[in-house]
């Protein structure tokens, strides 16, 4: 992240740059946004006011305006992650999430950060994850051309420029360092690759870890990369969301003159991902250089909003959302057994899990902690949870929705989470309704049909100072 409000400077216009990125025209005065009318019978649920487009190149294009505060969030998603990895090959589109802010044909090495910061960005970043990839930038309102032309050179002339090799090879060595710090010398930081590859089976998109392996970062050539970078960081492929304070038919120019004449690429075949069920339960034991012992329970369960994903982020709230669930109360302030326990449903776009972990106080083992999990749980499957319980999880969800929509970038997000996964970046609002209309029964049908103890992986680690800090399988 860069600093949060840097003085704000005139725009800098990039050396070699083949189109305009000068300053734009100051921003229309300010005016309120105008939402979209809000269903009647339902005019207390949230809403963020949108319009949505598409180039002619397939670029989608969302556009939120927002005049409160004079800044603006830039927010491109491309339709890849790790899922779209071949086997051998993994880690390219985390590897990519760093050679994208290294410069392209008309920006040089390690200017894309200093072009920002001068400009007054509070907030520049990128992210990767099995189903997408993303980069975004929050500036100041009159930097929005600045913020679109970098947007669109790296999408449209990150392979031109000279250096290309050396920067993929840098850049390699970056990701490597990075998975030895976050995984590699990160206590119990292997947990991750031995729940994969305990719920997914080898051919599966979510076999692997985001980050990739040494071997195949190692063993990956510069045609391999750019063949990757050819498929998938395509307009055709990617969705752009403009959020905050900006004109919209100067944007909309903005837009088309940038992105507009970047070819949109070819189709795309995905991975299948085959379905996951598990017929028996999995036990993994492990070690670590760790001070304390730790449970980890992890249940295959249905995608993002698939039949009982909703359930299921409710009933992980009932179970631990707070010093008054289920789990919270038995093990920790009840029973006192436990120092911590978390639970949720970790909702992804080909297959989720529900997870459940915890771990001892002194004295007590993981094996007292799983009896009283599996305890609640069969509680939870046995009897509908009352009302008041489910209010009260249902009260919480919605809360912390609301409140997640405070900045400028987590609306952008949110809109574009929702247009990918359901192509309706609007959703917000049924979204939420969905969750009103769940009922005590449908939370324990989900918990009876995936909390199912023949169908779960169960991993525990145990302190040992001879093992290796991330852990390892005991023999």
């Amino acid at each position: 992240m860069l600093p949060a409000l840097i003085a704000l400077l005139s725009v800098v216009t990039p050396p070699g740059a083949v189109r305009s990125a000068q300053a734009p025209s100051p921003p229309a005065a300010p005016s309120p946004a105008t939402p979209a009318a809000a269903p009647a019978q339902r005019s207390d649920l949230p809403q963020v006011a949108f319009e949505k487009y598409t180039l002619a190149n397939g670029l989608e294009v969302i556009l939120h305006e927002d005049h409160r505060m004079p800044e603006i969030a830039v927010d491109v998603w491309y339709k890849v992650g790790a899922r779209d990895e071949a086997p051998g090959r993994t880690g390219f589109a985390h590897l990519f999430e760093h050679v994208m802010f290294q410069g392209t044909k008309h920006i040089p090495e390690d200017k894309h950060f200093e072009y920002l910061q001068k400009a007054g960005a509070s907030s520049v970043n990128g992210s990767t994850s099995h189903d997408r990839t993303n980069y975004f930038e929050v500036v100041p309102a009159n930097q929005l051309e600045l913020a679109l032309w970098l947007e669109s050179e790296r999408m449209g002339f990150l392979l031109e420029r000279t250096g290309f090799k050396e920067t993929v090879d840098n850049q390699r060595d970056v990701v490597k360092n990075e998975r030895r710090q976050r995984y590699e010398n990160r206590p119990a930081g292997m947990i991750t690759k031995v729940q994969l590859e305990a719920l997914y089976p080898p051919e599966h998109p979510y076999y692997h870890q985001v980050i990739g392996s040494m071997e195949d970062l190692t063993a990956a050539s510069v045609e391999d990369v750019k063949a990757f970078f050819r498929m998938y960081y395509a307009p055709g492929n990617a969705t752009l969301v403009v959020a905050g304070d900006f004109d919209k038919a100067k944007t909309k120019q903005l837009v088309e003159q940038y992105f507009g004449p970047i070819p949109p690429g070819e189709p795309i075949t995905r991975r299948s991902a085959p379905e996951v069920r598990l017929t028996a339960s999995k036990r993994i034991a492990m070690e670590a250089k760790i001070q304390q012992p730790q449970l980890y329970v992890s249940y295959p369960t249905p995608a993002n909003f698939a039949p009982g994903d909703r359930e299921l982020d409710l009933l992980g709230i009932v179970l631990a959302g707070g010093k008054s669930s289920r789990l919270y109360k038995r093990l920790v302030y009840e029973l006192k057994i436990a120092q911590s326990v978390s639970a949720g449903q970790q909702s992804q776009l080909l297959a989720s899990s529900f997870e459940i972990s915890a771990s001892p106080m002194p004295g007590h083992t993981l094996d007292e902690i799983l009896a009283v999990i599996d305890e609640e749980i069969a509680a939870l499957q046995a009897k509908p949870i009352d009302s008041a319980e489910l209010e009260r999880a249902k009260n919480q969800l919605e809360s912390d929705t609301v409140r997640s929509l405070e900045s400028l970038l987590a609306r952008a997000e949110r809109l574009q989470s929702y247009n990918y996964m359901v192509g309706d970046p609007g959703f917000l609002t049924e979204d939420l309704r969905r969750y009103r209309a769940v009922d005590a029964a449908g939370i324990q049908r989900a918990a009876q049909q995936y909390l199912r103890k023949d169908g779960r992986v169960i991993v525990t680690i145990d302190p040992n100072p001879e093992a290796p800090i991330m852990g390892r399988i005991k023999k």
